[in-house]
Order: C-alpha cells, then sequence, then structure tokens
C-alpha cells in the first residue's frame, strides 16, 4: 500500500476524510517551502499537494496564478520544487502529490521525471491538462517508478471519460468541484458532494473533492460524501498574508 492510499484509509478508519493541503512551491519562498510542507503536515494535513508553479496554468484562479507568478519570480523550477520535497522527506513522512502541467515534465522527459520525483521521495503525480486518454506517456513511467496517479474529472466529463479515469488512478481520483478554476466563489459544493459520490459508487475508486472549499463549515458541509477533501487557495492566501503559521493555523482549523 502507497503511502498516499494508506492515508485515505486511515483517515476512512477514523470516520472522516483525509485533508490535502495544497501550496505552490517556491511561494513565500523556495527556502521555507520544505518548512511549509513540514508544518502543515504538523498541523493535521493528511496528505501535501505541491504545485510546481507554470507560467500559463489554465486551471488555477487568481490567487494560486498569483503565487505561481512569485515562485516563478524566485527562481522556482521543476527542479527546485523536487528539491524541497527532498528537503522536506528528511523531517516528514507525509504523502505529497505533485500537482501540475505538462509542459515542464514534457520538457525534462516523462522516464527522467520519474526517477527524479521517487528519488525525492514524491508519493504521486497529478498533472491538470493531461486527459486520461493522453496519459500513457507520462504516467507509465510514474508507475513503473512506483509511485501514483491521480486523474481529475470534471462536472462536465462524461460517463466514459469518468470510468476512463478510474482505469488510470492508481490511488484516488480527484473530483472538481466546478467547471472552472480554483478558489471558485459561489460553488453549490452541496451537488458537488454528491456528484463525487456518485463518481464514487460508480467506479468503487475513492473520490477527493477540490476548487472552491475554503472553510470548517466547507469541509462539513462535503465531509460525508467523499474519501478526501482539497484545499488549495485558502491556505496560500493565509500564508501570503501571514506566513506559514497562518498556513497552519487554517490547516489546524479545518482539521477540526
Amino acid at each position: 500500500m502507497s503511502r498516499l492510499t494508506a492515508a485515505l484509509t486511515q483517515a476512512g478508519a477514523a470516520h472522516r476524510p483525509a485533508l490535502v493541503a495544497y501550496l505552490c512551491a517556491g511561494d513565500p519562498h523556495p527556502d521555507t517551502t520544505p518548512d511549509a510542507i513540514v508544518a502543515l503536515a504538523d498541523a493535521g494535513a493528511d496528505v501535501i499537494e505541491l504545485g510546481v508553479p507554470f507560467s500559463d496554468p489554465s486551471a488555477d484562479g487568481p490567487v494560486l496564478q498569483r503565487a505561481s507568478e512569485r515562485a516563478l519570480a524566485r527562481g522556482t523550477t521543476l527542479r527546485r520544487a523536487l528539491d524541497m520535497v527532498q528537503a522536506a522527506r528528511i523531517r516528514t513522512a507525509v504523502p505529497i502529490v505533485l500537482f501540475g502541467y505538462y509542459n515542464p515534465l514534457h520538457a525534462r522527459g516523462a522516464a527522467r521525471v520519474a526517477a527524479e520525483a521517487r528519488e525525492a521521495g514524491v508519493d504521486g503525480l497529478l498533472t491538470v491538462d493531461l486527459p486520461p486518454e493522453e496519459s500513457a506517456t507520462l504516467r507509465d513511467p510514474v508507475v513503473a517508478a512506483g509511485l501514483d496517479w491521480v486523474p481529475l474529472v470534471a462536472p462536465t466529463s462524461t460517463d466514459a471519460r469518468i470510468a476512463r479515469a478510474a482505469e488510470v488512478a492508481t490511488s484516488f481520483v480527484y473530483c472538481i468541484s466546478v467547471a472552472g478554476v480554483t478558489g471558485a466563489g459561489g460553488a453549490d459544493l452541496a451537488r458537488a458532494a454528491v456528484r463525487a459520490q456518485a463518481v464514487r459508487e460508480r467506479t468503487g475508486r475513492p473520490v477527493a473533492l477540490g476548487f472552491g472549499i475554503k472553510t470548517r463549515d466547507d469541509v462539513a458541509r462535503v465531509a460525508p460524501f467523499v474519501d478526501a477533501v482539497v484545499v488549495g487557495s485558502a491556505i496560500v492566501q493565509a500564508m501570503h498574508e501571514g506566513g506559514i503559521a497562518a498556513g497552519a493555523a487554517l490547516v489546524r482549523s479545518l482539521r477540526g
């Protein structure tokens, strides 16, 4: 059992969804990202989703776009993001999912990325703009390296696309709450949670729900229906305004 699957299993045994906390590598600063990973894990995050900053993110809302811009301005690259994981891994066993876009991974080479990610201590990859039908070139070497592959499904995904996503998943399926970007306001989380539950029942795979989940109330609203909840923009904004301590405080609140 991978660390990622174990985290979801342990959370389920405690009758709660796993809390997946997102942060952008290199923001607030490349030197402090390993500290942020450890701090969020210590605060109660079951899984860390580490975003690799990218200049043209298609799924990121304004908060994460600005985080990427700050990180890129400070020289954060895919290789430096992996170095951050390696530095954090010495201090924590929290599962880490590398979240990003295909272009930097393709440029570096799929086999190389898989090997370097495993060596750094990454547990899985989630590539936003690589649909299940096109994922084999990266997924196959990633899975061969012993890492998990996490696909995305949207509210607009067809039954066939959902089934294909479940086939390529090795741990869980990430369900997006809205047909939009991260941090979206006004998401109908109750409806999204029921839809995520239907994906779980249809595919037999654990599901995580993300996009638009920001508060304790949001988490409580979706918790009975899913295996994991993903919170990103709220944590990134908290750390931007108040540093790592503010991000950790939010994670403690969400976990509570």
